[in-house]
């Protein structure tokens, strides 16, 4: 099963960790607004989860976001556009669509298409067998956050955007 698969009401769970891999490339995080419940590593300093429901929370610092796929990851992508310490999100590369139009193509500082298709991982830590179904994007908000990406190491490809203003660095 593709993790596309995963995330519908059929599976019957929301929650896929993001590779360890991917986190140890960015650095250290303040916050992860939308953590798993359970979690085997963490993501950042601070996790909120869906009990908590980050989006009515307070947020600080650099924020980590892998949002729940689907219709929510919009209003996550447009919270954290608007966040002043900025962030890094990792989401399907579905570049023609509604919310990457509104969300990264007119707000984000850089993307890095990552080359290959991510396996993410259960809460117990053990590494889904199928990969995600889909090629994934980081989207960094902030000129820090286009640097990081630009300089993690990661394979793929960087993109920066002409949405680096004074806001954001």
């Amino acid at each position: 099963m593709s993790i596309g698969g995963h995330h519908s009401p059929v599976a019957g769970k929301d929650e896929w960790l993001t590779p360890p891999h991917i986190l140890a490339a960015l650095g250290r995080f303040d916050l992860d607004p939308c953590a798993p419940i359970v979690r085997p590593w963490d993501t950042a300093g601070r996790h909120l989860t869906a009990i908590d429901n980050g989006l009515t929370k307070a947020w600080n610092g650099r924020v980590w976001c892998n949002p729940p796929y689907g219709g929510a990851t919009a209003h996550w992508l447009r919270r954290l556009a608007h966040h002043p310490g900025g962030g890094i999100a990792l989401i399907f590369a579905r570049t023609e669509t509604d919310c990457w139009v509104k969300e990264v193509w007119g707000k984000a500082s850089a993307v890095l298409f990552l080359f290959g298709r991510l396996h993410f991982h259960h809460v117990d830590g053990t590494r889904a067998p199928a990969n995600s179904g889909a090629p994934s994007a980081l989207v960094a908000y902030g000129a820090q956050n286009a640097e990081t990406l630009r300089t993690c190491g990661l394979p793929g490809a960087f993109v920066p955007l002409a949405n680096i203003t004074k806001e954001t660095l």
